[in-house]
């Protein structure tokens, strides 16, 4: 029943069966700093909390819907986050909040490949590109994308991890229960880090099985996926333990549903919510928070950043 990682000293992978405790076992367990290379550079990480700002060119995304609904006023965006610190920009063509209706190929295709092609000649930044369809990703990179941004951790769509490793891009691997329509309709019933460390385990195991590198894999254990209130709050809490794996891990909090219902605030007042999970995550290990309101978290992370290298 084990699924074993090829050509990788580092990773001893395999898939957890229900009932069997899951170890996972890595030769990078106390790794701080970790170098991801991008065609334009590095991402060092670890040195300090990098900050990703959100550009979704959706109607219907549940903070923003619809705010950047052109690729010109999107780019403006991009650059004004870029001005405010934000050092990759997630660019995302399909809602992936809780009770999302799909869209089609065609339709995510239209939303952000005029945007990326446009963004990538005014800028060095990396971009990701947010999206679980591997053609998409495919058309992003060429259009100038230089990282993808999978919610469905190379798990939904059969060929992202064979496009990610021909594209030698670096790929964010995130957890996620169900699909976001029923997603929270059903979340982790049992364990919700056994869950999250087994599920990420096997994404790893495909990535690397890929021909990724492993240098080129980013953690994010999904806030807000499938999960209920409780165990967001327990991710957060609990966030060091993702280090085990021995990748950097990127934490995405901005505004969701878990901090209204903690502070009983609509979507539009969660930003005090949100500044203070940044500052749980960046304290408990993350690498990477990925957010709305970029020039308020960066002031955050700067902070946090400060005490911990005290």
């Amino acid at each position: 029943m084990r699924e074993v990682v090829k050509n990788s000293p580092q990773t001893v992978g395999y898939s957890c069966l229900e009932g069997i405790k899951c170890e996972i076992q890595n030769d990078n367990f106390k790794r701080a700093l970790f170098d991801v290379a991008y065609p334009h550079g590095k991402l060092h990480l670890g040195r300090r909390t990098h900050v990703m700002g959100i550009l979704n060119v959706t109607p219907d995304s549940f903070y923003d819907g619809n705010r950047y609904n052109t690729a010109e006023n999107a780019v403006d965006h991009a650059l004004k986050m870029i001005e405010e610190g934000a050092d990759i920009i997630d660019v995302g063509g399909e809602s992936t909040r809780p009770g999302a209706y799909p869209i089609s190929e065609a339709e995510e295709l239209k939303r952000v490949i005029p945007l990326i092609k446009m963004l990538s000649k005014q800028t060095r930044k990396p971009i990701s590109i947010d999206t679980y369809k591997a053609k998409v990703a495919e058309k992003a990179i060429d259009a100038g994308a230089s990282m993808i941004n999978d919610i469905g951790g190379l798990l939904m769509d059969k060929h992202m991890a064979k496009v990610a490793a021909e594209a030698k891009a670096p790929v964010i691997i995130m957890h996620k229960k169900g699909k976001p329509r029923t997603m929270q309709k059903y979340p982790i019933r049992k364990n919700v880090m056994s869950e999250i460390l087994s599920s990420l385990q096997k994404s790893v195991s495909r990535a690397v099985n890929a021909g990724i590198d492993e240098d080129k894999i980013i953690l994010d254990p999904g806030i807000g996926f499938g999960k209920t209130l409780r165990q967001n709050l327990e991710i957060l809490k609990r966030l060091r333990e993702f280090k085990r794996m021995g990748f950097p891990i990127l934490i995405g909090t901005s505004r969701k549903q878990f901090i209204g219902a903690v502070l009983k605030l609509s979507v539009q007042e969660r930003l005090n919510g949100t500044l203070a999970t940044l500052a749980v995550a960046v304290i408990n290990g993350a690498h990477i928070v990925r957010v709305h309101d970029v020039r308020e978290a960066v002031q955050v992370v700067r902070i946090c950043d400060a005490i911990g290298n005290s």
